[in-house]
């Protein structure tokens, strides 16, 4: 069973996701920001990351460089799913290695056609 982190600040949001997710036949571990992601990133096979953008002690741009710096991250597919839907956000996000970028509120059906086209 592939494994998604997903990464997000609002219980609400988390809960939204894994419930997608998991009812997609994903496996989800729940991280409430990006210092938790990194954590349990290291301490779980992880075959997907799944980041909100605007989160307290480190946002999802800033996970995602930390993540690519580390070997087991380098290839592995990283989406920021966020209300941010600016250029200048989206280019920040790929400068930092991001996979992709997705628009809150979401599309269940299309977050799970997006995470079926990039996972490995």
């Amino acid at each position: 069973m592939q494994s998604i982190l997903a990464v997000d600040d609002s219980p609400s949001m988390r809960k939204m996701v894994s419930f997608t997710l998991t009812s997609a036949g994903f496996k989800v571990v729940e991280a409430v920001d990006g210092e938790d992601a990194f954590e349990k990133a290291m301490a779980h096979d992880i075959d997907l990351i799944l980041a909100d953008q605007n989160m307290p002690r480190l946002d999802g741009i800033g996970l995602t460089r930390r993540l690519r710096e580390h070997p087991r991250f380098k290839d592995k597919p990283i989406l920021i799913l966020t209300t941010e839907s600016s250029d200048v956000m989206k280019q920040a996000g790929r400068s930092a290695g991001a996979t992709g970028w997705l628009v809150k509120p979401f599309d269940p059906t299309r977050l799970v056609e997006v995470i079926r086209k990039v996972i490995r």
